[in-house]
């Protein structure tokens, strides 16, 4: 289920640690430099990474919520012609994440690689940990700069310089405080706080899990009723592209297969407007695929040993559902 001295040791698994109730305990992640405009070191990790047009590779799962906080925010920023990308194939597999050419995927250009945690050792021949993503990867080193989302949306953000559109800025000053204020609630209650609820090993955990997710939906609903567009008003920050990334995967993934069924996303008015709102972005919206999304989560075998990806549900502002006739039309004789 991960890397040990940088060999494969077994077949993937989704829990990667348990608490002493039997919840679900995330990877802290390994690689931690930071690009900046001259080089120089970040708040943590070391020097080297200066940002230059080209240089950089983003390896990505369109089905995870953390790496498409990078996607967004490339986006946003302006630098899709600054760092190239690589989707990885929708289905987890015995070795994690793959390359390949299912449809929205692409095959690894840069490293020739065919599974993400191939990239980790050559990025150190004896690393040990889970093969996670997203991966900013440095095509001068040879070497991975960063596995933290949060801090990939930082750099792009700010470590890109002039190479970025700074006329955007997803974590503007004046309003530090409560992004990290709002950040540090949504994580642990929400965007963690589904996966604690679905795989939960004691039904304790799950409980506990269950209640801060609905606690902090209900929060913020009210929050986005008496506020908006955004969570800061008329300013599209990093807190907006962390729960977006919770919100749209919602209905189609977290209610059912991670037993968050309390509610909908759709029983929630300001929300559901709030999705829309985002979805409408420029950017936003092609960094989404439900298909990928519902084919990822549902090929979790601990979770859905059968495979079988649910056709719902119909979500507002994508793609809607389209339902083939249950049998082949028969042909009149002649």
């Amino acid at each position: 289920m991960m890397l040990i001295d940088g060999k494969w040791s077994a077949d993937w698994q989704p829990v990667q640690a348990t608490d002493s109730k039997g919840g679900f305990v995330r990877q802290i992640s390994g690689f931690r430099n930071w690009v900046t405009p001259d080089g120089s070191a970040g708040p943590s990790g070391e020097a080297g990474f200066q940002a230059v047009a080209g240089r950089y590779h983003l390896y990505v799962a369109l089905i995870c919520p953390w790496a498409s906080r990078t996607l967004i925010a490339r986006k946003l920023k302006g630098l899709k012609d600054v760092v190239s990308v690589s989707v990885v194939e929708p289905a987890l597999t015995d070795q994690g994440w793959r390359f390949g050419d299912y449809p929205g995927s692409d095959r690894d250009s840069v490293n020739g690689a065919t599974y993400i945690h191939e990239i980790y050792t050559r990025a150190d021949p004896h690393y040990t940990g889970r093969a996670t993503v997203p991966v900013l990867w440095d095509r001068q080193r040879g070497t991975i700069v960063s596995n933290e989302s949060a801090e990939i949306v930082r750099m792009f953000n700010a470590g890109f310089g002039d190479l970025a559109n700074n006329a955007f800025d997803l974590y503007p000053e004046h309003l530090r405080a409560g992004i990290d204020e709002l950040n540090a609630r949504i994580y642990p209650r929400l965007n963690n706080g589904v996966y604690r609820a679905g795989f939960a090993t004691t039904q304790i955990a799950y409980e506990e899990a269950f209640a801060e997710v609905f606690g902090i939906l209900d929060e913020l609903e009210k929050r986005l009723a008496g506020t908006g567009p955004f969570l800061f008003g008329e300013d599209f920050t990093e807190a907006d592209i962390r729960l977006f990334v919770t919100l749209v995967r919602f209905d189609a993934a977290y209610h059912g297969l991670f037993k968050c069924n309390l509610r909908r996303l759709a029983d929630y008015a300001a929300l559901s407007r709030y999705l829309i709102r985002v979805l409408d972005v420029p950017g936003i919206r092609e960094t989404v695929s439900i298909d990928h999304i519902k084919r990822g989560y549902y090929s979790i075998r601990a979770l859905n040993p059968n495979g079988i990806v649910p056709l719902g549900p119909d979500l507002p502002g994508l793609a809607p559902v389209v339902l083939a006739p249950a049998t082949a039309p028969q042909e009149r004789p002649a």
